[in-house]
């Protein structure tokens, strides 16, 4: 290659050089870029995992009856007995609690360290007193309008034990009722009247159900509602609702309560136009929520929605101006945004993990310091190795 050839080469590779540094400052990818606000990944369809869970609860088979000249009647698909025993009906209030799926998440392992702090001893009381360990046989937390539900496995758990002055009876097909007994009340003129003692009622299905309820009758409509036995009623909740670490249904009027005083109008216009709120919430990575407002009238859920947006705009650009006081509240409402969509919107908030790991960070200290407590009176009481130099060799006189 001569010369010229040479010269010629440098001039392309410089000429080359010389626009790439053009389009560097022209688009400014020489300047620090931006930090990225953080994302969170809010819950608004099932999952592959979840899907899967889902299916493997299908574990009851209710037989339906033939009906004449219809011919045999047709197989029936199992289904998810909790899901079968949740209340029916509008303006009902059920809210699972996926406590397994809960206990391994990221803030699972958080709470369980605040619950740890006194070495575990308070769970090992409930364990050797119930039978039952939370970690591991617990599945599902269900509260209803009607009281409590939990799924798992209650195999081992000493109901008997625990609930001896109650009377208890079998119920239905695999169910067993326990009430509170009949005691004898004193009156006035000396008598004794007899009337039912104080507490709720408490129902186990199969081993892997349990109802409370404030009413023997309402752990009696649970168990018929789960086996067969209820109204023809739609769920209050189907498989394809099941996502998230908490998910379910509240009534209008159960939100329209947690409206602070001074958000009374909007808290009627809620009860005025909403029909269902919808709510999951995914706690895998960060705590995301997602609660979705359900109307008959599309304009008003939309005149509603935009109400609700300007309120929490406002109530976050309070708690920014609050100083240290409100920053907890300014940071869940970084988040917090309204999603309109024609007879629906959705209100999602969201907290990051990072921020829940700083407030809770106090746990894995005390919890630090617990077993440091521990430890501290068997090391005291624990005799000291003999020294190398002088082990063997006798004591001096006089020792």
């Amino acid at each position: 290659m001569d010369k010229r050839q040479k010269r010629k080469v440098w001039l392309g590779v410089a000429g080359g050089l010389f626009v790439l540094a053009a389009i560097l400052m022209l688009t400014g990818q020489g300047e620090d870029a931006p930090p990225e606000a953080p994302k969170v990944e809010f819950p608004r369809r099932m999952r592959a995992p979840e899907r899967e869970r889902a299916e493997r609860r299908r574990t009851q088979v209710v037989p339906t009856l033939a009906v004449q000249d219809a011919g045999p009647a047709e197989p029936a698909r199992p289904r998810d007995p909790l899901l079968a025993a949740l209340p029916r009906g509008k303006g009902k209030t059920a809210v699972v609690i996926e406590a397994n799926a809960l206990r391994h998440s990221p803030i699972g392992e958080l709470l369980l360290a605040c619950l740890m702090r006194d070495g575990g001893k308070q769970l090992e009381e409930i364990r050797k007193a119930s039978g039952v360990d939370p970690l591991q046989d617990l599945d599902r937390l269900v509260v209803t309008d009607e009281g409590l539900m939990l799924s798992g496995n209650f195999a081992g758990a000493r109901f008997q034990e625990l609930l001896g002055e109650r009377v208890s009876f079998d119920y239905g097909q695999g169910a067993r009722i326990y009430e509170p007994g009949e005691t004898n009340l004193p009156q006035q003129d000396g008598s004794n009247v007899r009337r039912r003692g104080p507490g709720g009622a408490l129902g186990t299905w199969n081993n892997q159900l349990l109802v409370v309820g404030k009413t023997p009758d309402e752990v009696k409509a649970a168990i018929d509602r789960l086996e067969g036995r209820g109204g023809d009623e739609p769920p209050l909740l189907t498989e394809n609702n099941t996502y998230g670490e908490m998910y379910g249904v509240l009534s209008v009027e159960d939100i329209a309560r947690l409206f602070p005083p001074e958000q009374a109008e909007l808290a009627q216009r809620l009860r005025t136009v909403a029909q269902n709120v919808e709510l999951h919430m995914d706690a895998s990575s960060d705590v995301a929520l997602v609660a979705e407002v359900t109307g008959a009238n599309a304009s008003d859920v939309e005149d509603l929605g935009k109400s609700l947006g300007a309120a929490l705009s406002l109530a976050r650009l309070q708690a920014q101006a609050g100083g240290d006081k409100d920053k907890d509240l300014a940071q869940l409402l970084d988040f917090a945004k309204v999603r309109p969509d024609g007879d629906s919107f959705t209100l999602e908030m969201a907290v990051p993990l990072a921020i829940i790991q700083e407030r809770l960070a106090f746990c894995r200290e005390e919890r630090k310091d617990e077993t440091a407590k521990d430890l501290a009176p068997s090391a005291a009481a624990a005799p000291s190795a003999p020294d190398a130099a002088t082990e063997g060799v006798p004591a001096p006189p006089g020792e």
